[in-house]
């Protein structure tokens, strides 16, 4: 069984696969605080729920953009888990997928990992927009190269800076409202929050086709992609799980190339 994480600002998400097959996944937030023991508690937790023992975990996969969580998710790997099996998404990774940024050390692991998983699974050219603390765009080619991309700032980010900068905005749930046009101050942040949001990913596909001169496919992953995807059509195809299975189609690549050594 293998073990995939995506270490996030906000949330770290696992999942844990038999083979090829997706056995369960699960969201908590990242905790700058949480122990490498408390991890394995929590992870013990839902490996029982999936009738699972952490024991029968045989290797390990970290995608993370937080170091200082990355380094606690290590140590409970090798505690508990294993010390040969495991690996962390980074440039050191020959995934074969040529990464054409100016500094490829610079794209977040989480990125490189939904390119890999939407191109095994949808080939390109391709656009992947994964909804997070912030909005990333990643653009994939026809032939399978990473070309760079878009990042904006989440949902969560521009209402909690809204809340933040106005004494006088309170904080909301992030989700659509009956109408554009608010007739109190709840109801017009969610409007301006949601409805702005989606214009944004709409016009943002549209100058990313536009320069590539292709008619990309679209697809989401991230917390709040089935929410904004039910108002954006542009989106074709929700991948809740993408950089997980990005993370386990990595470490398989990265293993076969090993043993052919």
């Amino acid at each position: 069984m293998f073990l995939a994480i995506d270490i996030g600002n906000t949330h770290t998400a696992f999942a844990l696969y038999e083979d090829d097959d997706l056995l369960g996944d699960w969201r908590v937030t990242s905790s700058m605080s949480r122990t490498e023991d408390e991890i394995a508690v929590q992870l013990g937790f839902y490996c029982d729920h999936l009738g699972k023992k952490i024991t029968d975990i045989t290797a390990v996969g970290i995608s993370s953009v937080v170091p200082n969580l990355t380094i606690a998710a290590h140590r409970m790997a090798e505690k508990y888990i294993t010390k040969n099996d495991l690996m962390i998404v980074g440039s050191h990774c020959d995934t074969g997928m040529p990464v054409l940024y100016d500094d490829p050390t610079a794209v977040g692991a989480d990125r490189i990992c939904n390119a890999v998983a939407g191109f095994k699974k949808y080939g390109g050219p391709l656009i992947i927009i994964d909804f997070g603390t912030a909005n990333t765009f990643d653009v994939v080619s026809k032939k399978g190269e990473y070309l760079g991309g878009v990042i904006a700032p989440g949902l969560e980010t521009s209402a909690a800076d809204l809340h933040r900068r106005a004494a006088r905005l309170p904080k909301i749930e992030l989700e659509f409202p009956d109408r554009i046009i608010g007739t109190n101050t709840v109801q017009s942040m969610k409007s301006g929050i949601m409805f702005s949001s989606v214009d944004s990913i709409n016009g943002m596909v549209h100058r990313i086709r536009e320069e590539l001169g292709e008619n990309a496919k679209v697809i989401a992953t991230g917390g709040y992609a089935s929410i904004i995807a039910s108002r954006a059509p542009v989106i074709e195809h929700v991948e809740p799980t993408l950089v997980l299975d990005g993370v386990r189609l990595i470490y398989n690549i990265c293993k076969a190339k090993t043993r052919t050594r």
